[in-house]
């Protein structure tokens, strides 16, 4: 987005004694974040999803739909925030150097250290909005219950407000299976990346995201469905699996829903009708918005040109509705 009025900067802070909900503790833990906009403009914060970082949501397709002059989002009146999760980016992960010697993380663990960066480090106590998409979408629900009054809105995007369970987590357990059972991952102390984990994070991408529609249009035959696969395979992996590993095992333990009613800020939840991780007709995330007491969810629907899962990274689908949202939600006293 060099684009924005304002240039994008980058930085990172050395949180100390960071205390993980396992009772580790880490005398200092690096938080990396990017920032974009106007420095004294409304706080907004952007949580990526697994395995990301802050870059993926500066992609033209999310960032050229919102942050643009005019846009919901205008970099010319907000400042824009975005961390890089513990595990991931810039920020302490295990292939820093203590492998799986790195504490065992949750996403509360995650949320906290956000939370830390932003009050601590960057003097923001209240935020315009928390916006999230899939990891970052469950750290949106989170953020929303653990402190309450730090935002006016949530907007979790392909992620619902439900304990991790069904086909979303087994097959992350075959994903993180599949690489731990790998001869060549020696515990985590491999001398090259395990070759389980390319073609386990290739049928994981496949087998959860791309949409049915979409993978169809992609591939018609057989033979263009082996040359996708093929393409895939083909494709440097870029990461590390003690990272990816703890990235996926993060989600373990996620649940939000026994405290749904203590969430205080406006939600506008969006999803898509081909999510695969989050089937729509389950009915999780209506029954989550019977409790919320200012909650809203919009649903995509599918088409040839939506990708199920990351559908909602395509933000011009959702970008008006969103604007109509956040211009009805009234701004909070911060709190002290």
């Amino acid at each position: 987005m060099d684009r924005l009025p304002y240039p994008i900067t980058r930085g990172h802070w050395l949180a100390p004694e960071v205390r993980f909900h396992t009772g580790e503790v880490m005398p200092m833990l690096c938080m990396a974040y990017t920032t974009a906009g106007d420095p004294d403009g409304e706080p907004v914060l952007l949580l990526h999803g697994t395995n990301g970082s802050a870059a993926s949501l500066l992609a033209p397709a999310f960032a050229g739909a919102l942050f643009g002059p005019g846009q919901p989002l205008d970099a010319r009146h907000h400042r824009l925030i975005l961390p890089d999760a513990i595990g991931a980016g810039r920020s302490a992960k295990p292939s820093d150097g203590l492998r799986t010697a790195f504490p065992r993380y949750d996403y509360g663990d995650m949320v906290d250290a956000q939370h830390r960066l932003l009050t601590e480090h960057l003097g923001v106590r209240h935020l315009r909005a928390v916006i999230g998409y899939s990891m970052g979408g469950m750290h949106a629900w989170l953020w929303a219950q653990r402190y309450p009054g730090c935002m006016d809105a949530v907007v979790p995007l392909a992620a619902l407000p439900s304990a991790m369970s069904g086909r979303n987590w087994m097959l992350r357990r075959l994903l993180t299976e599949a690489i731990r059972s790998d001869p060549e991952w020696h515990g985590g102390h491999y001398t090259r990346q395990p070759r389980s984990f390319q073609w386990a994070s290739v049928f994981y991408g496949l087998a959860t995201n791309g949409g049915h529609q979409g993978l169809q249009t992609l591939a018609p035959s057989r033979d263009l469905a082996d040359v996708l696969v093929a393409q895939r395979l083909g494709t440097p992996l870029i990461g590390d699996a003690n990272d990816h590993l703890y990235q996926w095992d993060a989600a373990r333990d996620y649940d939000p829903t026994p405290d749904l009613e203590r969430i205080e800020a406006a939600v506008l939840a969006i999803h898509s009708a081909d999510d695969e991780r989050n089937p729509p007709e389950l009915g999780l995330l209506d029954a989550a918005m019977q409790r919320l007491r200012h909650g809203r969810a919009l649903l995509l629907p599918g088409s040839p040109d939506t990708t199920g899962h990351s559908t909602v990274l395509q933000a011009a689908l959702w970008a008006t509705a969103f604007a109509d949202f956040l211009a009805q939600v009234p701004r909070r006293t911060s709190p002290s």
